[in-house]
């Protein structure tokens, strides 16, 4: 037979722990029983006068855009450009290249700018919107400095060498006040827009179209810079149709820091009171300090006419 051990009892008394009540399931009163609720029934906010407004104001609107984007009204139709001097505003409206019936509003201004400013000639470019129907386009340009003429063509340079533009058959009035540089040497005939001028040609073409007729000592009217493969740089002066020979510039060996003297020199010899400025027919200058001058040969006098 099998003993059971020990029975295990609770220990009664005064140190004795009261039993844990049972836990009441939901709903289960502690007296017993279980509690019966009534369904609450929540009653549906419908559709107040706020809603109403706001459901209303949001149709308009869905209205609004719509008839907006149908509407002619908004059409990006009139555009209007800015700054430009040697950009023509075709060429500018074609970098736009905004679509026929395109909305203003939905014009991207930076995509915009974008495009402008890979015109060579246009530095900046700042897009904005007018509505209801204008796109107004401002551009900054760069900075014409010369003329520059080559096999026909005339181009503009700026500070940095840089061909940026051409100049038509009907060029702004601006251009007039330009240097003028005519290049007959035969490496520039591929010269182009985008081209950059070799910087002693640069500096010497913005120092010598810097003068003027009295920095020389001249009374003429215009001075005129030529640059060829036989005398390099050459001032021309009219009316007086003489010839100064600058002659060509190195980076090291003959810098263009010999033309203020060269200048100088030019200007001695044509004030020298021994003979008249209509009398010189070519000066060269070799250096600051070293020049001649060859003069016009005059014609011989004709035998006396016949009686």
């Amino acid at each position: 037979m099998f003993r059971s051990g020990p029975a295990t009892r609770r220990p009664t008394g005064a140190g004795a722990r009261p039993p844990k009540p049972a836990a009441l399931r939901p709903g289960a009163r502690p007296g017993g029983g279980v509690r019966r609720t009534k369904p609450v029934k929540r009653r549906s906010a419908g559709l107040t006068p706020v809603r109403a407004g706001g459901a209303l104001a949001l149709l308009v609107a869905i209205g609004g855009l719509h008839g907006a984007m149908s509407s002619e009204l908004f059409d990006a139709r009139s555009t209007a450009v800015t700054g430009n001097t040697w950009t023509a505003e075709d060429e500018i409206l074609g970098a736009l290249a905004l679509e026929p019936g395109q909305k203003a509003f939905t014009v991207e201004t930076q995509a915009l700018e974008d495009r402008v400013e890979q015109l060579p000639s246009v530095a900046s470019a700042r897009v904005t919107v007018a509505l209801p129907d204008g796109v107004r386009v401002e551009v900054a340009e760069r900075r014409a400095l010369l003329a520059w003429a080559v096999a026909g063509r005339t181009f503009l340079v700026d500070a940095d060498g840089l061909l940026f533009g051409e100049l038509g058959a009907a060029p702004p009035e601006a251009a007039a006040a330009l240097p003028r540089i005519t290049d007959r040497r035969l490496a520039s005939r591929g010269l182009a827009v985008g081209t950059v001028l070799d910087p002693v040609s640069l500096d010497a073409a913005l120092r010598l179209g810097s003068l003027t007729p009295a920095d020389v000592g001249s009374g003429g009217d215009a001075l005129e810079i030529r640059v060829d493969d036989r005398n390099g740089f050459v001032l021309h002066a009219e009316p007086a149709r003489w010839n100064a020979i600058f002659g060509f510039y190195t980076p090291t060996l003959r810098t263009t820091e010999l033309i203020p003297g060269q200048v100088r020199l030019l200007r001695s010899l044509l004030l020298d009171p021994a003979h008249d400025e209509d009398d010189v027919l070519r000066v060269i200058l070799a250096d600051e300090r070293s020049g001649t001058w060859v003069p016009r040969s005059t014609a011989a006098p004709s035998g006396s006419p016949k009686p």
